[in-house]
């Protein structure tokens, strides 16, 4: 794929996003689930980190708290200097619809949209418009171009998931948070959309925090932060795929 000119990565290397003593707890009394415990977490502009862990550890609990989808019990959360947990629902609203991109597991699309129009749905909310070269380079890289005028009725799982990935990376925003972008791939799609990421974070400045449970995506990232029982267990910079493998072993996983 070719690289396409783009403005250069921020030179600041600051945080992009932090939980601060951040916990989530879930029902009360003999029902009462710590998902989150006393979290203290920085995620740095211009890298690409993935969270991981056992089942049931917290990840993509985490993610929902660190991109504003869900409340936390206690603690602070943080967007760059916003701080997310203290922000009314309108005030989210404008910070994940103009900072924030997020690919969910279950895609999110709008059923009555074709492929393009949930890629570029952000932005036209937003009343921005896309940069049509960048807008281009995503497309062709999660491999749509052929699909782009189809509605998520007509896509398969797959390619659903590709339109998700595409609608998160299409508005260049702050930070990228992604869960499991792909879990519903096959092996080629998905090393293309992980090598497409990384490109994005290393030549252009892009900030991604991704949760996935496979060895080989986490490879992808710069950072693996691991979590058990939801609290941080351990970190590895530089990571492989068989180190990462040897970690969550010793963490169950």
């Amino acid at each position: 794929m070719s690289v396409l000119a783009q403005p250069q990565p921020a030179a600041d290397t600051g945080v992009a996003a932090r939980a601060s003593s951040v916990s989530k707890i879930y029902g009360t009394g003999d029902a009462e689930v710590r998902a989150l415990d006393d979290v203290d977490v920085a995620f740095e502009k211009s890298r690409f980190t993935a969270i991981m862990g056992p089942s049931g550890s917290g990840k993509s609990t985490l993610l929902h708290c660190l991109a504003g989808l869900d409340r936390v019990t206690s603690g602070r959360v943080f967007l760059g200097d916003v701080e997310v947990s203290a922000c009314s629902e309108k005030e989210l609203t404008l910070v994940r619809r103009d900072k924030v991109g997020f690919v969910f597991q279950a895609y999110n699309l709008i059923p009555t949209l074709n492929a393009i129009e949930n890629i570029v749905l952000p932005m036209a909310l937003a009343g921005r418009k896309p940069d049509d070269a960048w807008l281009d380079t995503v497309v062709d890289t999660v491999q749509l171009r052929d699909r782009l005028r189809h509605r998520p009725s007509e896509l398969s799982g797959g390619q659903q998931q590709r339109v998700a990935v595409a609608r998160a990376l299409a508005s260049k925003p702050e930070i990228i948070f992604a869960d499991e972008p792909t879990g519903n791939v096959d092996s080629r799609a998905g090393a293309e959309i992980l090598a497409f990421m990384q490109q994005a974070v290393r030549d252009f400045g892009q900030t991604i925090v991704m949760v996935t449970h496979d060895p080989v995506a986490a490879a992808y990232a710069d950072r693996v932060v691991f979590l058990g029982d939801g609290r941080i267990v351990g970190e590895m910079t530089e990571p492989t795929a068989e180190k990462v493998i040897d970690e969550m072993k010793q963490l169950g996983g």
